[in-house]
């Protein structure tokens, strides 16, 4: 991806986010642009207007972590966007032609014996191992169940991002739609910050961009976020209505690899539904859905 390009949309569009009130300045007559000036945002961030304007060009290459986050500051970013701006500043170090890694494919990545393990002895909810791409790499079996709409579509690659933007079950699966589109998108632009240069991502961002105008309209807006905690709702087409949280752990072995957990609140039909869940899990696979999570 152009490191420029992602530079400059990512900038602009957090500048024009934030309201001269929300920054503490007075809104004053006849603003032509949405948010802030160029000159406020340099204001705030104590440097120059050409200084900040050539940062917002897409020139990151050298830039101390002080400006860095000087202008974090002064645009009132999140975590996940200091990180995603810090992100951009190391890929633009490196963006010379001849220093600029090539653009690679990341090699098959398998579980090894203590993960599988791991994620088959968590048995009160669907546990999975993703990457940034948002792949299904490996999970148990109540993952594999509730996941099962993703697995069921050979199209699908079990890739939940390509489930949720080509796959129609996706509208039935996640009742809060855009919220689901959202954070897909936001993990995916995430990604492209933290490694530029993955070949998969570039191509699964293609497809996506091609084919979804929900994804497209998505991707241009440069949110990203830390997806680690939070609480969801599904429709999954056995067992109805869940209502479960969520806990995204890093895996210090696998960087760039999440491990996620889903439970639901004690004595609530969510944790009976989960119950239902496990049962309908082993019957299913007894009757030939492999560890894999293809339909035999």
């Amino acid at each position: 991806m152009d490191n420029q390009r992602e530079v400059r949309e990512f900038l602009t569009s957090r500048r024009a986010r934030i309201s001269p009130e929300r920054a503490g300045l007075p809104t004053g007559p006849r603003r032509r642009v949405p948010g802030l000036r160029r000159s406020e945002v340099a204001a705030l961030a104590d440097m120059s207007v050409e200084y900040y304007a050539k940062l917002e060009r897409g020139n990151l290459a050298g830039v101390s972590p002080a400006v860095l986050e000087a202008v974090a500051r002064a645009l009132r970013l999140d975590d996940a966007e200091r990180a995603h701006l810090l992100h951009l500043a190391q890929a633009a170090d490196g963006s010379d032609a001849l220093t600029r890694p090539r653009r690679r494919t990341t090699p098959q990545w398998k579980a090894h014996r203590s993960l599988q393990w791991t994620l088959d002895a968590v048995t009160a909810g669907p546990a999975f191992v993703r990457n940034g791409r948002m792949d299904l790499l490996a999970a148990n079996q109540l993952a594999r169940a509730f996941y099962a709409d993703v697995y069921a579509s050979p199209h699908n690659q079990a890739n939940l991002a390509r489930f949720t933007f080509l796959d129609p079950a996706s509208r039935r699966f996640y009742p809060d739609w855009d919220q689901a589109a959202d954070i897909s998108v936001a993990i995916l632009r995430t990604e492209a910050g933290r490694d530029p240069h993955d070949k998969d991502l570039h191509d699964l961002v293609g497809e996506l961009s091609t084919r979804s105008d929900a994804f497209r309209a998505r991707w241009g807006a440069h949110d990203v976020r830390h997806h680690g905690t939070g609480t969801k709702r599904y429709h999954h087409p056995a067992v109805g209505d869940l209502t479960l949280a969520y806990e995204g752990l890093e895996l210090a072995a696998e960087p760039g690899l999440t491990l996620t957990i889903y439970v639901a609140e004690p004595d609530t039909p969510s944790e009976e539904g989960l119950r239902l869940l496990a049962s309908w899990a082993a019957t299913r696979e007894a009757g030939g859905f492999s560890s894999q999570g293809a339909v035999g």
